[in-house]
């Protein structure tokens, strides 16, 4: 069933009417837009509420007979927010608690990470509800294989193509590509999926990207003067929260750049010890317990500790909602680089910001995925295959270029306030008064006037 977005604002619910923050993410994505289109002024409303909204939004309901010999019915969702810069571009995810919303608000994020880092695609999303933990492997490939194969012709090389996400792998876009290419044989389905293994077509350094996106970002960043005093990774104290792919890998490739990880953590809880952990030690433990917890000569702590340990650079690398509007005070770091999908929420943000804790958004530090996605893209489409140096050359390139934009995205916006204001002013514009910008701000007017440039440049059709 495939459900095209016509449905009006979503109304303020009453918690958040009465000051308990929304953790809704399509909310949340909702509320950053519109805080940053403000910025915008040349923007019609009619564009504006264009670039807003999803093109489509595809619910798909199937059984599978799992392991244990009953049928159980799944739900799936595709949302492809925008193709005005390319074909969507989003990973997959499996989780007992995906949602609608929360899909929606991944493929928003996505197209203005993909604008951010100026690679032609536009931003997609897809889940699947289930918990992984319970089924086995050959439950995980049908429900893929069922999923793929209802979606149909909604995906493609050219028009809507997955990832991996959360609790999905590069075995998990092998059955993709396969499913795809049942159904599409003699053509070359290479490009319909990325991040698949290497020998299918996959990528050179596409598992370690995101976690190398966010290494060479916030290197640049650091580079850019963004912490006084702090002008390297090397030496610098790491927390990483989330110890997950992205989180494990990142603390893997911090620490060969030179810091020292002192805490991490998983869904069961985080272990510390100040004077450095071995992330190879704590990898091996998760692997052999099923958490890091318990690692030997490491200090226990819960999650929420784990997030306010004093630091200097603090790494979300789980799931979305983590530092929020209660415990954003807390935070200890000088530093936030967002290697998850919307960990920090707006009210935390606002803390931040005036604490002077600046905050690596995710639509910027989190994007070396899908850029050397767009790198296995390329590759497959022209029959290839780049050695991992030349790959992280180009991610290195692109991150960079990316970090810069976004730095001097912000102090251009924060030193133009009163020529913006006098801008609304003169179009008639009412709304809240113009304040300094964050990073992450700064990153989203930089993306949402690089979409509108290209949907004016293209037209509105017909």
């Amino acid at each position: 069933m495939a459900v095209h977005a016509t449905e009006s604002e979503p109304p303020v619910p009453a918690e958040a009417a009465a000051g308990v923050e929304d953790l809704n993410p399509y909310h949340i994505a909702r509320r950053q837009f519109d805080h940053a289109a403000q910025y915008i002024p040349e923007l019609k409303a009619g564009l504006v509420e264009f670039l807003k909204r999803p093109d489509q939004v595809i619910i798909v309901e199937f059984p599978i007979q799992t392991h244990d010999g009953n049928v159980r019915n799944f739900v799936g969702y595709r949302v492809l927010h925008s193709t005005v810069r390319g074909p969507g571009k989003g990973g997959i995810r499996y989780h007992p608690d995906v949602t609608l919303d929360e899909v929606r608000a991944l493929a928003s994020w996505m197209t203005w990470k993909c604008a951010v880092m100026d690679v032609p695609f536009g931003g997609a999303k897809g889940g699947v509800v289930c918990n992984p933990k319970q089924l086995t492997k050959d439950d995980l490939r049908m429900i893929t294989r069922r999923f793929i194969a209802d979606l149909g012709e909604n995906i493609g090389p050219n028009t809507d193509i997955p990832a991996p996400d959360v609790n999905t792998s590069a075995e998990t876009m092998a059955w993709i590509y396969d499913t795809y290419h049942m159904m599409h044989p003699g053509e070359n389905n290479l490009p319909v999926v990325t991040g698949k293994p290497v020998d299918i077509g996959g990528s050179l350094g596409r598992r370690e990207a995101t976690a190398r996106g966010c290494l060479f970002c916030t290197q640049r960043a650091l580079e850019r003067g963004l912490v006084s005093a702090l002008d390297s990774v090397r030496g610098a104290t790491v927390v990483v929260q989330g110890y997950g792919n992205a989180g494990s890998i990142a603390a893997q490739l911090f620490a060969e750049a030179g810091a020292r990880i002192i805490a991490v953590s998983d869904s069961r809880g985080g272990i510390a010890n100040p004077d450095g952990l071995d992330w190879a030690a704590a990898l091996k433990h998760k692997r052999l317990t099923g958490s890091v917890v318990g690692l030997p000569n490491a200090q226990v702590v819960s999650n929420e500790e784990l997030l306010t340990l004093p630091c200097d650079i603090l790494v979300p690398a789980a799931l979305e909602n983590v530092i929020r509007g209660d415990n954003a005070a807390d935070i200890k770091a000088r530093l936030v680089a967002e290697a998850a999908n919307g960990p920090t929420t707006p009210d935390a943000d606002r803390i931040l910001f005036e604490r002077g804790i600046p905050v690596l958004p995710d639509i910027l530090a989190n994007a070396g995925g899908v850029t050397v996605s767009y790198f296995e893209w390329v590759q497959n489409i022209e029959n290839e295959q780049w050695d991992e140096e030349e790959v992280n050359g180009k991610l290195l390139v692109k991150m960079n270029r990316a970090t810069d934009a976004v730095i001097n995205e912000q102090a251009r916006i924060n030193q133009s306030l009163d020529e913006l204001k006098a801008q609304r002013e003169d179009r008639g514009i009412e709304g809240d008064a113009l304040k300094p910008v964050d990073l992450r701000m700064a990153a989203y007017v930089l993306a949402i006037r690089r979409v509108a440039e290209v949907t004016l440049k293209r037209g509105i059709w017909p």
